[in-house]
């Protein structure tokens, strides 16, 4: 099994519908969110299919902490996704 990590940091909503879609492998799926999440429609949506699927799903803040948390992350997964 490959561990796959999505990291949502210039368009959010589509990379959790990514995440969404990468949970029909049988892969694990990671949501790493650079920053927060906006409240949107699409984001409520694709949230909740990650919620149903059990995908992990972490808000790391910006700056250096942040960055430390993802190359952590990164470092974990088999495949990382950056959308």
């Amino acid at each position: 099994m490959r561990k796959l990590l999505v990291v949502a940091r210039h368009n959010k909503a589509e990379a959790l519908r990514v995440a969404a879609g990468l949970t029909l492998l049988s892969d694990p799926v990671r949501v790493a969110v650079v920053g927060a999440l906006e409240d949107t429609p699409a984001v409520a949506e694709q949230r909740e299919l990650l919620e149903f699927a059990e995908v992990p799903l972490e808000e790391l803040p910006e700056g250096a902490a942040g960055r430390s948390r993802l190359a952590g992350e990164m470092l974990e997964a088999d495949a990382v996704y950056v959308i």
